[in-house]
């Protein structure tokens, strides 16, 4: 089975750390880590993901900006993009206050790993 690939991007080299090592311990999935969004556009032309997990709000190009740049770009507009966001709370998801941001799914942080694990594997059936 070929793994599938996820693009991760977050300024926090603690959480994208976190992430790939839980991610990639599964067996499933190659994880390219990214800390600042300026470089997630060229990364994702390189490494060439199945789904990005993009932070919202980071000091140099924000998670929106980032997906409107892979929409822009024919060779970048199949990867399935998922906000992990601060933004927004569990409690909120959980209540259906907030499900998307500018039409993506959302996960708030601190994310449960069964959470996150099931939503990728949700993300990436389709």
């Amino acid at each position: 089975m070929e793994k599938k690939r996820i693009l991760l991007v977050d300024d926090n080299p603690d959480i994208t750390q976190t992430i790939k090592t839980i991610l990639e311990t599964t067996g499933k999935y190659e994880v390219l880590e990214i800390n600042q969004g300026i470089d997630a556009v060229a990364a994702a032309r390189i490494f060439r993901p199945d789904l990005a997990l993009l932070d919202v709000m980071m000091p140099d190009l924000d998670g929106n900006e980032i997906a409107e740049q892979f929409n822009a770009d024919e060779n970048l507009q199949h990867i399935k993009i998922v906000f992990l966001t601060a933004i927004v709370t569990a409690a909120e998801v959980k209540a259906g206050a907030v499900s998307d941001i500018t039409g993506y799914p959302v996960l708030p942080k601190p994310v449960k790993i069964k959470t996150l694990l099931g939503f990728i594997e949700k993300m990436l059936q389709d």
